[in-house]
């Protein structure tokens, strides 16, 4: 919810699984949220620059939470030949 000014005032915002799009609750122990920084050349990491993955306790529970970040880095472009759709 916001206020008049534009601020959002909920004390919690949910957030979604970015492997399933479930919706991650208050009380879902079991997720996390992966940050991967991005570096440079020389492979020092960039400040301020970094890809956030939400995973529900319902992905690492089946033991796919590998294969999701492969997949999402894949398509976000940080990994290449290591996760491909025919599997």
């Amino acid at each position: 919810m916001q206020n008049d000014q534009g601020v959002v005032v909920d004390l919690y915002v949910p957030r979604k699984c970015d492997a399933t799009n479930r919706l991650i609750t208050a009380k879902d122990h079991a997720s996390v949220q992966i940050n991967i920084g991005e570096v440079d050349e020389e492979g020092h990491l960039k400040p301020g620059k970094a890809v956030i993955y939400a995973l529900c306790g319902y992905v690492r529970s089946q033991g796919e939470s590998d294969d999701s970040i492969n997949r999402l880095a894949t398509k976000d472009g940080l990994l290449k030949n290591v996760w491909s759709a025919q599997r």
